[in-house]
């Protein structure tokens, strides 16, 4: 491999252990501590802007949902981007398909974040999966 597809790849594993950290490990402020730049600009409406609130809210989804958890179906890396496509697995919901989308700075940390997420619905048009 060559420097430019060994910092894609980089940046991949950065952003699947931030993620994985955050959300199946119930650690967001150490995810933040270990994965993200010197800012966290937040686009999920839901979600306050700014570290802090991403730890305050990921804590709360851990209290309310333990055992959630996400699984990886692909990941693609271009320039400073990261796209993540995931099943997340909620207790006592259904289950989502999502599209995150991470900007990375130069040194490969996290710094800014969107997503977009639908539920699976029991019965689809095609034989194809969401996934």
């Amino acid at each position: 491999m060559n420097r430019k597809q060994d910092q894609l790849e980089i940046n991949k594993r950065n952003v699947m252990g931030f993620y994985d950290m955050m959300f199946n490990g119930c650690k967001p402020r150490e995810a933040i501590e270990t994965y993200v730049g010197d800012i966290y600009i937040q686009h999920n409406a839901e979600v306050a802007d700014g570290k802090e609130a991403f730890i305050t809210f990921f804590t709360q989804m851990a209290k309310e949902y333990p055992g959630k958890r996400v699984e990886f179906k692909r990941a693609i890396a271009e320039g400073n981007y990261v796209v993540l496509h995931c099943r997340q697995i909620w207790p006592g919901l259904p289950d989502y398909a999502g599209i995150d989308i991470f900007r990375l700075d130069d040194n490969g940390k996290v710094v800014e974040h969107w997503d977009v997420i639908q539920t699976v619905p029991d019965k689809i048009a095609h034989a194809n999966g969401m996934f």
